[in-house]
Formats: structure tokens, C-alpha cells, sequence
């Protein structure tokens, strides 16, 4: 297939950024230890004991709970299987405290459980260009069909005060790890070079929201967005990538339909 050189440098550029952010959604560690209201700006702090879902979930019963097809109009589903690490073990992260953040963008869960089901909720539109044929794809229709919203969902439950353990962590880590961290996974180490508390949706028990700025290849940096939500013993992790917005730099964020969705299915 022949195109232009502005068109297989977008394509390269495209590829490249969805390796990054697949990468970026990993890490490994151990939870921080500050008390959560003291942490992110974006965090609410509520009751000290669960009341929302407070009974603990197997994993059989949150993949259950997962946003499924026709439960968001817009938006369309898919297993994690295929894009998300199965385990905390494939990846490590430099500093522990920064490891519940890096879990959360993984769609993994941010504490100690074995119970985590994740999946993918992502923008179901016809970008231009998408029933074209090879030769007449342009680097615009490129970027047209990755300029959709792709959402990590990851859900995690616990015994007794785990949920509150787990949402502590990652609370505490976005300020305790605001200079950045390293992330090694598969061989490909990644540098996050900041992050930044952001405002959360408020929904659930408690929540948090944040922003990494991660050095791309290349040069310049890319934004990953998350939320995490606490709904009783469970957690709800939310890690949002635009990939035309990372090459542009255009803004975005964790889409609040997916959050109240997800929300309504876990009350």
C-alpha cells in the first residue's frame, strides 16, 4: 500500500502511542500509608465503614458487574483480555508508593485481592475514512479513527477494610509520587514525569481522580487520565486514553457517563 510520508509517520506515530499507553497501564508494588484526608484535592472523604455493596465480590460475580453491551448507550464493550496485564507480577513500578497508581491504570486492583474482573467501554462512533479503501486512507482518517475516548474499567472487592486500605493508597500516592516513576514491563521501561491531582466525579463512597504526563517516544509527553471510586468494599478504577488528543494535545478526560453508568450497576 502506498501512502505519503506524513501519512506513515501518523500511522507509526499512532502505534507508537498505543504501545505507550498499554505500557503506561502497568506497574507493580506496594500501598502507601498517609491518612486519605490528607491527600488528593480530587478525593471525597465519607464514613469510615463501607456502606455501599459492602459485601465482598468474587471475581465470577464482578465480571458480572462489568458494563456490559447495552448497558451505556454510545459506547461499546470488550474483554481486557487482550490489552490489560493479567497480573501484578508481569510489571514493576520504582517506588512502591506509586505502585496502586500504576495498578489502577492497568485496570488491575490497587490492593491486596485476588478478586478483579476489568474490561474496555469505548466510544462507539464512524470515524471518516473507517469504509474506505487502503490506498485512500489519509493521516487525517487515521487520526480520525483513533480520536475516540478508550476506558479502562477495572472493579476490585475486599475483606473487611481493604477497600478503604486500597482507595488510601492510591489517595496518598498521587501526591506522594507527583515528581513521577519509572515503570518496567516486558522489557520497556517507561517514565512518568508527573502527576497531578484532577477533579473526581464525587460518586460513590469516595473518590479520587488524577493525571500522569508521560515521556513518549520521540520527545514531548502524553496525558493519561484515571479516577478510582470506592462503592462500599469495592473499587471501581477508571484509566481513559485518547489517542489523537496525545499527539495533539487536545484535552479530555474519564468520560462521567461511563463512571455514573458503572456506578448504577454496582449500587
Amino acid at each position: 500500500m502506498k501512502r505519503s510520508s506524513r501519512a506513515r509517520i501518523g500511522a507509526t506515530a499512532t502505534v507508537s502511542v498505543l504501545s505507550l499507553a498499554l505500557i503506561t497501564g502497568c506497574g507493580g508494588g506496594s500501598d502507601g500509608s498517609k491518612d486519605s484526608s490528607q491527600g488528593s484535592e480530587g478525593s471525597n472523604k465519607s464514613s469510615s465503614s463501607p456502606s455501599t455493596a459492602a459485601k465482598t465480590l468474587g471475581a465470577a460475580e464482578l465480571e458480572k458487574l462489568l458494563l456490559a453491551k447495552g448497558d451505556l448507550e454510545g459506547y461499546r464493550t470488550a474483554s481486557g483480555d487482550d490489552t490489560l496485564p493479567g497480573s501484578k507480577s508481569e510489571v514493576k513500578a520504582d517506588k512502591a508508593e506509586c505502585a496502586p497508581l500504576a495498578y489502577a491504570m492497568a485496570g488491575l486492583a490497587p490492593g491486596d485481592t485476588d478478586a478483579n474482573a476489568s474490561n474496555t467501554v469505548t466510544e462507539d462512533t464512524a470515524p471518516e475514512g473507517a469504509s474506505k479503501s487502503p490506498e485512500d486512507v489519509s493521516e487525517s482518517d487515521i487520526a480520525n479513527a483513533f480520536n475516540v475516548n478508550m476506558t479502562f474499567v477495572g472493579l476490585s472487592s475486599y475483606e473487611r477494610d481493604g477497600a478503604e486500605k486500597a482507595f488510601k493508597a492510591v489517595s496518598d500516592g498521587v501526591a506522594a509520587c507527583s515528581g513521577g516513576f519509572g515503570i518496567a514491563a516486558q522489557g520497556e521501561n517507561q517514565k512518568i514525569t508527573k502527576v497531578a491531582s484532577e477533579k473526581a466525579s464525587g460518586t460513590g463512597d469516595e473518590s479520587v481522580a488524577f493525571a500522569v504526563d508521560s515521556a513518549m517516544d520521540g520527545g514531548g509527553t502524553g496525558t493519561f487520565h484515571t479516577e478510582v471510586v470506592r462503592h462500599g468494599s469495592t473499587l471501581a478504577t477508571y484509566y481513559t486514553v485518547n489517542f489523537t488528543a496525545l499527539t495533539s494535545g487536545k484535552a479530555y478526560d474519564v468520560p462521567a457517563a461511563v463512571i455514573d453508568a458503572q456506578a448504577a450497576k454496582l449500587r
